[in-house]
């Protein structure tokens, strides 16, 4: 139904997805999906890493295994997170094409956040994260995963607030995703300091 006042009944979360997908946003109106660890998941990371270097050659800068899946005894969505790091993410012409021919689809792009850009790998359920080199998210995403990797009782607690949100009903996972950040702030700041 049309908004009679021309402004979007879209809620600001919903509108950020919307700008950043492209296509349409998946929908999940539902609770998200939590496995434990599978140890296939570094395997596949590293067929996909090979894959991705076959692919974009030289321009790989750094790629690393991210997110739950690579925390052995986390919790995690089935799904691979994958950070590529090349020298300007900005200049799609310089590796997107590359992964499109290979299989991967570019789905979200973010140019207002750290030049972000996520594809959806061609076999393996994945999300590969791009970001340019000196992205401070690079130093982040790695602070996060090795943190949680060397202190159980931080992983522990993150998987207690993962389980409690996971319980909710959410119209799309980045919405989940960003229900987490106030415990991710939380881990990275300790980690940090300590």
């Amino acid at each position: 139904m049309n908004n009679p006042l021309g402004k979007s009944s879209a809620s600001p979360s919903e509108e950020r997805i919307r700008r950043a997908t492209i296509g349409e946003p998946t929908v999940l109106n539902g609770q998200v999906m939590l496995v434990e660890h599978d140890p296939e998941w570094p395997k596949q990371f590293a067929r996909e890493a090979e894959r991705i270097r076959a692919v974009l050659g030289y321009r790989v800068l750094r790629i690393e295994h991210v997110g739950s899946t690579s925390i052995p005894g986390l919790v995690a969505k089935p799904i691979v997170d994958i950070l590529l790091v090349v020298a300007d993410s900005a200049d799609e012409p310089s590796y997107v094409p590359a992964l499109e021919r290979a299989g991967y689809v570019l789905r979200i792009r973010e140019p207002d956040w750290h030049q972000h850009r996520l594809f959806k790998g061609p076999e393996t359920d994945l999300n590969l994260h791009v970001f340019a080199s000196g992205s401070i998210e690079i130093e982040r995403l790695l602070l996060l995963r090795d943190h949680l990797r060397k202190h159980p009782e931080e992983r522990q607690a993150y998987a207690q607030a993962k389980h409690l949100l996971a319980k909710r009903t959410w119209k799309y996972v980045q919405d989940y995703a960003d229900a987490k950040s106030e415990v991710i702030e939380g881990i990275i700041a300790r980690a940090r300091a300590g």
